[in-house]
């Protein structure tokens, strides 16, 4: 490791600058997912909509929840978009007779056959905390329709965790609790807590960090399971014949190592008195996935997965674990004041530049393969704002539960 006694980057008025450079042009870029038919499509490269792709309902969320935050940043025009995605999602998206939100329409009709995810709930609360943070019109309504849903059918008060998916009609439990969508109900929880003022949500949040990394990844070795039983005992052979899976892929994520990371810090500001285990984990999945995920095949970037031994799984480099790698690093630089970090916050937002940046737009490849050149075998395309909007905007955060409350209430 280099030194790093140069100023830090993030107390330089001119990398601010550039970072709000690259997220305003990435607001832009965002203005082609806007669809006619209601809520918000798959961008491609060239900046359009796949018209040919279903509409899922966390990328309508995703995208609200981000113009959310762009219309908090004082950019013309943002908040449209975010009553579009917000008409969508208690228009088109929501289940008028078993009440939910339906997880993919068809590109201009109605609901694809499918289940009631978690993974899209989560998004479905964060986005309504976010438009109501916004000030948006139908902000609160939304907000409050998901956080009713989400405690009347997802969240189990026993386990302290989130179900998995239900049938249209809540019936059908699946047989599976997964880390991911939970990982995902930490944030949204988080939120929540912000918005609603209820602790209770920053105690939800906290339940599912404590049972997933203070307890199941910290008996692998950090190596987090990602697929777990009804009973949240681990499956670790779960997609072992689909093991690049977008959402549920073999093994452990390297990615969400570093997500965990920067979400038990957020945790750790909701609370007055934080648990110590919440610093220390967050400081040794950020060390775990340097040691196991960064160039460990020999080219520079985060391997997508690994075995529970460190063997690499599947080596292509995706770009949201790299967002989630600035994003933890400027956190943990926040809260430690250790060098180290600035030290991996630069080398990382180098290597975005290199290799991941499209800095005229604004936007970023989605996916490298093992030599780093484009490819597109598991996210083809640029369908994805959120990420990259994280590691653009939560650096220049201090430590706080959620980015929309923090933007509202002035600290940046």
């Amino acid at each position: 490791m280099t030194s790093t006694a140069t100023p830090p980057w993030l107390g330089l008025p001119s990398h601010c600058d550039w970072l709000d450079d690259q997220f305003n042009r990435l607001i832009r870029f965002l203005n082609g997912a806007k669809l006619e038919a209601g809520g918000f499509g798959y961008l491609l490269e060239d900046g359009t909509s796949d018209l040919t792709r279903p509409r899922e309902l966390y990328l309508t969320c995703r995208k609200t929840h981000v113009a959310a935050l762009a219309h908090l940043r004082g950019i013309p025009g943002t908040g449209p978009l975010v009553d579009h995605g917000i008409e969508a999602l208690l228009g088109i998206f929501h289940d008028k007779v078993n009440d939910g939100w339906f997880s993919a329409l068809s590109p201009t009709g109605g609901p694809l056959p499918g289940r009631k995810e978690a993974y899209g709930h989560a998004f479905v609360l964060l986005a309504g905390s976010s438009a109501t943070e916004a000030g948006r019109p139908r902000g609160r309504e939304l907000f409050d329709k998901a956080e009713a849903v989400f405690l009347k059918y997802f969240w189990d008060e026993e386990a302290g965790m989130s179900r998995e998916s239900f049938a249209d009609d809540f019936s059908d439990s699946e047989d599976y609790r997964g880390a991911n969508s939970n990982m995902h109900l930490v944030e949204a929880c988080l939120a929540a807590g912000d918005t609603s003022g209820d602790p209770a949500w920053y105690n939800r949040a906290l339940s599912m960090a404590d049972r997933l990394i203070n307890g199941a990844a910290r008996e692998h070795n950090w190596f987090l399971p990602e697929h777990f039983d009804t009973s949240w005992k681990p499956v670790p052979e779960y997609n072992t014949d689909d093991r690049a899976h977008p959402f549920r892929p073999y093994g452990s994520t390297v990615g969400h190592w570093l997500e965990w990371s920067r979400l038990l810090l957020h945790v750790e500001a909701s609370l007055e008195n934080p648990p110590a285990w919440l610093r220390e984990a967050s400081i040794a999945l950020f060390n775990h996935a340097i040691q196991y995920g960064w160039a460990v095949d020999g080219h520079d970037g985060f391997v997508y997965t690994t075995d529970f031994d460190g063997n690499v799984v599947t080596e292509v480099r995706m770009h949201w674990a790299l967002c989630e790698g600035i994003a933890a690093a400027a956190l943990l630089g926040t809260v430690t004041e250790e060098p180290l970090y600035e030290y991996w916050y630069r080398k990382l937002w180098d290597h975005a530049a290199e290799h991941f940046v499209e800095a005229e737009r604004g936007t970023w490849k989605h996916q490298l393969a093992a030599d780093l050149t484009e490819a597109g075998t598991v996210w083809p395309g640029r369908p994805d704002v959120y990420h990259v909007v994280n590691a653009l905007l939560l650096p220049q955060l201090p430590a706080s539960p959620s980015a929309a409350p923090a933007l509202a209430r002035g600290f940046l």
